[in-house]
């Protein structure tokens, strides 16, 4: 696994975070989102297609009008 660049003391490792986004006025919490988290800080790192993935939902839901929303994330 790779080291962690924030604390540089522990390893990144498979599993799973909380992410919170809020836009225009909506927030939305994904939960069991796929990450490497640090075994030492729990420092949450996202690859680029679960981030581009959050956003898009998180429009969705804009879009729909949700003002509060909690999801569990799910896979394409």
């Amino acid at each position: 696994m790779k080291a962690c660049p924030i604390c540089k003391h522990g390893e990144r490792q498979p599993g799973t975070t909380s992410v919170t986004l809020s836009r225009e006025g909506s927030t939305i919490v994904f939960e069991n989102v796929p990450a490497d988290v640090c075994d030492n800080c729990g420092e949450s790192y996202l690859t680029e297609e679960t981030t581009t993935r959050l956003f898009e939902e998180a429009k969705a839901a804009t879009s729909a009008g949700f003002r509060v929303a909690v999801r569990a994330y799910a896979a394409a």
